[in-house]
């Protein structure tokens, strides 16, 4: 096939990821208005046999002080063939475009799976005391294809840092936790959750909790939640504003592309989550709780409510987002994958972001100030 690439229209954008079974939401047109503080792009890859698009990408560029030189960045993306045999026809005419816009450095996420693990085999690598990390484990499913685009990505000159971080860090997730949805049962599903989860559903059911959908108008509450969580697991918060920008932008674009679920005690908001929705891949974005009535267990009963929602959508999976490879119990982001691993689902290593140094003394240059920040 060969390949013409050119910069297109938010709405050819747009429909060509409707016309996907998903794709991530980082690489809607919308994503864009999220991310205001960049300059941005749509860029779409033609087949110069039938003159349709056959690729697309959402591309960010962030300007470094002082230069008029940018950072060009494709979160979790292009959405393209990964697996062409011509990979690289795909991605020289993208540096060629981005360096004529001014990049000095490319940084990209093929949203490619590498690796999963099902829960029975984290579990078992959290028993054993040998075991580590989660790549310690042996994994469940392998894609061979996956480490064939990691090999094509090296010879053409792309670079990733072994240590889970490429140039300036991995900005989206590595490993990510899913609960696949397609051809199973919501009583198969909930048989997959652990006996603490489905106990706790239960308390929260007894406790009467109750879990709504909520508006624009009620993003202030998730915010004051958000913010609670954000000094007790110790983060910097994003602003109301950014939740505001965000609910507006994707839901202008697609009136079902966000939505938010407040669990609700005794006329309280006691936790609060947001959900994404691109096609069929279902996310949870953000969650938050409050630091008192845990005991009715809000977060069980939200995370549930979800997931059936996701269900009842059609969604090929519920994604819980990021968790850290560690499997070490004194590691601080261990109760991430606890929380995670009890819904059943699987860990999903993807391949992790790369780097294209354009001009290799500035990307060296912008490597040591992120390595200072």
């Amino acid at each position: 096939m060969s390949l013409t690439l050119r910069t297109i229209s938010r709405e050819q954008h747009l429909a060509f990821i409707q016309s996907l079974p998903s794709a991530s939401h980082c690489q809607v047109p919308a994503w864009a208005d999220v991310k205001n503080e960049w300059r941005s792009e749509n860029l779409g890859w033609f087949d110069d046999k039938t003159g349709q698009i056959v690729g697309a990408g959402l591309v960010l560029y962030r300007q470094i002080p002082k230069l008029k030189r940018y950072l060009a960045y494709l979160p979790e993306g292009p959405v393209i063939n990964w697996y062409a045999p011509n990979l690289d026809e795909w991605l020289q005419p993208m540096l060629a475009h981005l360096k004529q816009q001014g990049a000095f450095t490319v940084k990209m996420g093929p949203p490619v799976v590498i690796r999963r693990w099902d829960a029975p085999a984290i579990k078992a690598g959290i028993s054993d005391p040998d075991v580590k990390r989660l790549r310690d484990v042996e994994a469940t499913f392998i894609e061979p294809r996956a480490f064939e685009v990691a090999d094509r990505l090296r010879r053409m000159g792309w670079q990733q840092n072994e240590d889970g971080g490429a140039g300036f860090g991995d900005v989206q997730p590595r490993y990510v936790y899913q609960v696949p949805l397609e051809n199973r049962s919501l009583d198969d599903i909930l048989k997959g959750f652990n006996q603490l989860w489905r106990r706790n559903i239960k308390k929260a059911e007894k406790a009467g909790v109750e879990v709504v959908q909520g508006g624009y108008d009620d993003l202030p509450v998730w915010q004051k939640l958000y913010e609670v969580t954000a000094e007790r697991d110790h983060f910097r918060p994003r602003p109301l504003s950014y939740f505001q920008r965000m609910w507006t932008s994707l839901n202008n674009e697609d009136p079902n592309r966000m939505r938010l679920y407040l669990a609700v005690h005794e006329g309280e908001a006691v936790a609060a989550a947001t959900m994404l929705i691109v096609g069929g891949h279902v996310w949870y974005s953000y969650g938050a709780s409050a630091n008192h009535k845990r005991e009715v267990r809000p977060s069980n009963a939200m995370q549930w409510r979800m997931l059936r929602d996701a269900y009842a959508l059609g969604a090929s999976v519920y994604d819980l987002r990021g968790i850290s490879d560690s499997l070490d119990e004194t590691d601080h982001l261990f109760g991430l994958i606890q929380f995670k691993v009890g819904t059943g689902g699987q860990a999903a290593e993807y391949l992790g972001e790369w780097d294209f140094p354009l001009n290799k003394l500035l990307h060296k240059a912008l490597d040591i100030y992120m390595s200072r920040r």
